[in-house]
């Protein structure tokens, strides 16, 4: 299990990137359009193998027919509200997740196809404390293709009330940077090094 991308969702694409943008002091890039979810995004590199996410309902997109991942039929003012992780291979981390993680779906945009783990409800895992999991199968990694701004990730908080249960299901994420805290709600959390110093979000 690797720490693969950060998501901060919003109930508009405009006014996540604008919100990001300006805290992180760099343009965020385009991305694309999820069909299968009716929802649309922009990203930022924060370095080999992980970057940031900014993701909305595309009110452009027919209704998908089912609720939208990452909780976004209930997103609101932007805010950082999603981890995902990548594993190797998904069938068998999804059998060690917990029942919350969701059941696997095949998705594409454009030459990029991965298998992601989504509730069928569109809900958060442990209320986003337990990460999405995600496999790449063709294509790459978007952060690949997106170009240096300087922006890193220092640290991502996780709080949980049942903290000592999470450290365990996540006994396979080995990554200085990912600490669990026992909180009264589930809370992310995530410092990060920008040109300009650093940014909590």
């Amino acid at each position: 299990m690797e720490l693969d991308h950060l998501a901060i969702t919003c109930a508009s694409l405009e006014d996540g990137a604008a919100w990001a943008e300006s805290r992180l002091g760099v343009p965020l890039e385009p991305g694309g359009q999820h069909a299968h979810f009716g929802t649309h995004n922009r990203l930022l590199s924060l370095g080999p193998g992980l970057y940031l996410e900014v993701i909305a309902p595309d009110p452009e997109a027919p209704d998908p027919g089912r609720p939208r991942w990452f909780a976004l039929d209930e997103a609101r003012e932007p805010a950082l509200g999603n981890w995902i992780a990548r594993v190797p291979d998904h069938a068998q981390a999804l059998a060690e997740a917990p029942p919350e993680a969701g059941q696997p779906l095949d998705l594409t945009r454009g030459d990029l196809a991965w298998t992601v783990a989504v509730p069928p409800d569109g809900s958060l895992p442990w209320g986003a404390a337990f990460p999405t999991l995600i496999q790449w199968r063709a294509g790459g990694h978007p952060a690949e293709r997106l170009p240096d701004r300087g922006v890193r990730l220092l640290a991502l908080e996780v709080g949980h009330p049942r903290a000592p249960r999470l450290r365990e299901l996540l006994a396979g994420l080995r990554d200085p940077r990912v600490t669990v805290v026992t909180s009264d709600s589930p809370t992310l959390r995530a410092r990060l090094s920008t040109l300009h110093g650093e940014v909590s979000l």
